[in-house]
């Protein structure tokens, strides 16, 4: 195992994940570099924690976690990267911990930075694995991310990079399998930051890959795509399955007090208050005004700048449905 991994031993999982990972770094706008640093949870179990921060040359895309599972038979991706450069130098990491070969990827969503790699893997023998739900977007959607992907990094950090989507989508909201000795449990429950966005619980780590629904560190977006009734449907699952273990889309895994505070009270607030405005004849101005000021929030990255934005666009959402 290479001396770049950062490891979580058994004996100090539990209580390392009662704080945040987030306290284990102080975030500048990281370099591709160190975000390629594996980090273990479990014994199976990794995640590269991507940069808190936007896309950007230095990070190549790659604001977002990817993580992957070391089985008996193989390697399986969760997320494959921002595009095909990144995907290549995320398998050289994988190759830092383990010689196991990635046999699959598992997609999550279908912003940019979660599956433009899968070409790479599709190319090197992985089985790309997404619900019909995922790839449909996938499909709206890859030609313009890829398009803003190249603008915003330069053509030369995407070249090679091509909208790759699962070749047989599971027309399924749930879909269990095992591999290697690791069960996998690949759950949709409702759109969430965009349409058939979906989770991945891993039973026998006690670790969910929540993908965007849950944020840490940084205030979570609405985006004019997103469902905010949806992504709290979502965050209500997860409590279900209440793992040890949560890796959000953004910011540090950790555990579910700290996700519930950095995210789900925030969800629970936006979908109560919004419609609750809107039941008392509230003008969207009138709305946001009310809720500009949520001190409890104010800790995560972008809430200036975000909150006002996502208490609006839950407004819009609301009030049409």
């Amino acid at each position: 195992m290479s001396q770049a991994v950062q490891w979580v031993r058994p004996s100090l999982l539990a209580a390392a994940v009662l704080m945040p990972f987030a306290t284990l770094y102080a975030e500048t706008d990281r370099a591709i570099e160190e975000i390629l640093q594996p980090i273990q949870l479990t014994e199976n179990v990794y995640y590269f924690y991507g940069s808190i921060e936007g896309r950007a040359p230095v990070n190549l895309g790659m604001n977002n976690n990817v993580g992957f599972v070391v089985t008996d038979t193989g390697v399986v991706m969760v997320d494959s990267g921002p595009g095909y450069t990144v995907a290549e130098m995320i398998a050289e990491a994988v190759a830092s911990v383990t010689d196991q070969p990635i046999t699959h990827v598992i997609n999550l969503g279908s912003q940019d930075h979660r599956w433009l790699g899968n070409g790479w893997f599709h190319e090197h023998g992985a089985e790309i694995v997404a619900l019909q739900r995922t790839t449909d977007t996938q499909t709206q959607f890859g030609a313009s991310h890829l398009a803003r992907s190249i603008r915003t990094l330069g053509e030369e950090t995407m070249d090679g990079t091509e909208p790759v989507t699962a070749p047989s989508p599971i027309d399924a909201d749930e879909h269990r399998m095992e591999i290697g000795g690791v069960e996998f449990e690949l759950l949709y429950v409702a759109d969430s930051h965009f349409k058939g966005d979906t989770m991945l619980h891993l039973p026998g780590e006690s670790v969910v890959f929540t993908g965007d629904f849950v944020y840490t560190e940084r205030m979570i977006g609405i985006q004019p795509e997103s469902d905010p009734v949806g992504k709290l449907a979502n965050f209500r699952k997860l409590e279900e399955l209440n793992p040890k273990i949560v890796v959000p889309g953004h910011g540090a895994a950790t555990d579910m007090a700290t996700a519930k505070r950095d995210t789900g009270d925030y969800l629970e607030l936006l979908n109560t208050e919004v419609s609750a405005g809107i039941e008392n004849w509230e003008t969207l101005d009138e709305t946001v005004e009310r809720l500009a000021d949520l001190p409890q929030f104010q800790h995560l990255l972008h809430y200036d700048s975000w909150h006002r934005m996502n208490v609006n666009r839950t407004y819009l959402y609301l009030e049409s449905q």
